[in-house]
């Protein structure tokens, strides 16, 4: 009896001993991780990067986008009504992530867009026309630069940089980063260096509202 007893007692103490050691690993990731998301060069924001919102901002909201994701396209105006709501205070971060069909065309266009300053209006083109160039069983990523045209932006140039080595590598960068924080579908948001692990728009808010707590406390 007394054996069966204290093999119980040291079965619990591993695994309490275990359970706390998964705890303050996962404090010092989020920790980690939350220092990275603060940098301006790191595995959550790279130069390229394009941003809405306040580089000022203590909170800021990383998303790994498809634009050929109809839940991106869902989830588009929701975002920016975020940072829209907390002026200065949220900055939305997005970071190229083509896993369906066409979008690695789609993203070369909004990369060469954004060396031109129009990476937001070309998006919106995009997302607009999502079901002409971008259905799930019938991708016609040919069509994108005529629905491009009329945004601004200049056809030649962006063809020229569409193909550039720097473009490529731009978009190779954040497929890179994508697979090291594990995304693995579209659209997947961190905030803070922190993952949305329960997915929603109102889950992203709350994470969202935890952060401006932390960062701007009243």
């Amino acid at each position: 009896m007394n054996r069966q007893r204290i093999l119980l007692t040291s079965a619990m103490a591993v695994i309490l001993l275990f359970g706390l050691g998964v705890y303050l690993y996962d404090r010092m990731e989020d920790e980690r991780l939350g220092e990275l998301a603060r940098q301006g060069n790191s595995i959550f924001n790279r130069p390229h990067s394009p941003t809405y919102g306040s580089a000022q901002a203590k909170v800021r909201i990383v998303e790994f986008f498809d634009p050929a994701c109809e839940t991106c396209r869902a989830f588009y105006p929701l975002v920016k009504d975020i940072v829209d709501r907390h002026p200065g205070k949220v900055q939305l971060v997005v970071r190229y992530t083509p896993f369906h069909a066409g979008a690695d065309t789609a993203v070369k266009v909004l990369e060469a867009a954004r060396l031109q300053g129009l990476f937001w209006p070309v998006n919106r083109a995009l997302l607009d026309a999502q079901r002409t160039w971008g259905a799930d069983h019938n991708p016609r990523p040919d069509l994108i630069w005529t629905i491009v045209d009329g945004t601004g932006l200049n056809l030649r140039k962006a063809r020229e940089d569409a193909g550039s080595a720097q473009v490529l590598a731009n978009i190779e960068q954040d497929m890179a980063d994508a697979k090291a924080l594990n995304v693995t579908r579209t659209p997947g948001f961190f905030v803070n260096g922190k993952p949305l692990k329960d997915f929603g728009h109102e889950q992203l808010k709350a994470l969202v509202n935890r952060e401006l707590e932390t960062a701007y406390p009243q």
